[in-house]
């Protein structure tokens, strides 16, 4: 889910900000778990964005792994799965969503629409952490879109007012919308989103064929009450809402979505029968070095566990995939750098103190 600076929910900002901090303070670093893949395939086929997947394409696609808890521990209430498929012009989404009271009340573009249940999709083409995308919809197709230019953690601008450009949605409900007299049996979304979201101006969309994105994919459930017709979030005892449910494609661990790093990886499949994507071996290196990044900006964080040696500040040497890696922190008047050598590019990888990340080429060793 998003969280944006509106006077409505600063309250629950403030609250997740503090869940996080102490989360921050709690943990120990521990390695991160795989994240998933999926193979988006190439169509020809002229995609109808109608909420049915009736073309040939979507039914010879295959589906996701279903949906689990955000911390990926919990079997989700109910069944979510998606299928992507995409052509020069437009990234497409297919998402089934199971529930047996299907229900939404917010119809404003841009309000808060995890404040009712929602399908959300997250997008950062680079993989750097940065300048990554937000999408959200209810059953009602109200949807919410946003550019995020760094994580919360991070300080980012959140731009609530930026659209996906050309973007095209639809709800089916496979069952009665707002009725409470009936057992439903869910909702499907289909999504059309135009390559050019992510062109900078005067420039040209590109198309990752044959490459891969960070994306994943999370869904927001409520308890519900239903009274004189209406139906609305559930609340407790003491009037204050019961928290509501994460149900993520990739997990991310830790209930925040906003940490990119933990994202799932799409590979844009072409001209190939290509069906599992295979992680390149430096990401592995990436995601320790940002379980080493958080460990870094908790303000309770253990310097002791860096050694001088050779004059630079070291871990203790990491064994990634049988090979032997060893992170440097560099220090300075901004801050600092993380970075790490990689045995199987000889790229530099490095994670600056604002967490973005970039590789640099070396190609003289």
């Amino acid at each position: 889910m998003a969280i944006v600076n509106k006077k409505s929910i600063k309250s629950k900002k403030a609250v997740a900000l503090l869940l996080f901090l102490l989360y921050l303070g709690a943990i120990s670093m521990v390695a991160q778990k795989t994240p998933h893949t999926y193979v988006a395939q190439n169509t020809t086929e002229n995609i109808t964005i109608d909420g049915k997947m009736d073309e040939p394409s979507w039914q010879k696609t295959s589906w996701s792994s279903n949906f689990i808890d955000i911390e990926g521990i919990k079997k989700p209430t109910y069944e979510t799965k998606f299928k992507m498929l995409w052509d020069d012009k437009n990234i497409y989404f297919f998402a089934e969503l199971k529930e047996p009271h299907v229900w939404g009340t917010l119809k404003q573009k841009d309000t808060i629409i995890f404040y009712n249940n929602d399908f959300e999709i997250f997008l950062d083409p680079d993989g750097d952490t940065h300048n990554y995308y937000e999408f959200e919809m209810n059953a009602l197709n109200t949807i919410w879109d946003l550019y995020l230019s760094k994580p919360y953690r991070n300080n980012g601008h959140i731009t609530d007012g930026w659209d996906f450009k050309g973007i095209k949605t639809a709800v089916q409900v496979n069952g009665t919308l707002n009725n409470a007299s009936d057992i439903d049996e869910g909702w499907s979304v289909e999504i059309a989103i135009p390559w050019s979201f992510n062109t900078a101006p005067g420039g040209k969309p590109h198309v990752p064929k044959n490459e891969s994105w960070r994306i994943n994919f999370s869904r927001v459930n409520w308890d519900f009450d239903h009274k004189d017709g209406h139906y609305s979030r559930k609340k407790d005892s003491s009037g204050k809402f019961l928290p509501e449910y994460n149900w993520v494609w990739s997990p991310q661990e830790v209930i925040n979505m906003h940490e990119p790093e933990r994202w799932g990886y799409v590979y844009f499949n072409k001209d190939s029968n290509k069906t599992e994507f295979t992680i390149p071996a430096d990401e592995y290196i990436k995601w320790y070095m940002y379980e080493l990044y958080r460990n870094l900006k908790n303000e309770n964080s253990d310097r002791k566990k860096w050694t001088l040696k050779n004059g630079q500040l070291q871990q203790e040497p990491k064994t990634i995939a049988n090979e032997v890696i060893v992170a440097i922190l560099e220090e300075n008047n901004f801050g600092f750098d993380l970075w790490v050598k990689s045995p199987f590019t000889n790229n530099k990888l490095v994670i600056h103190t604002d967490g973005k990340f970039q590789t640099y080429h070396d190609k003289t060793n």
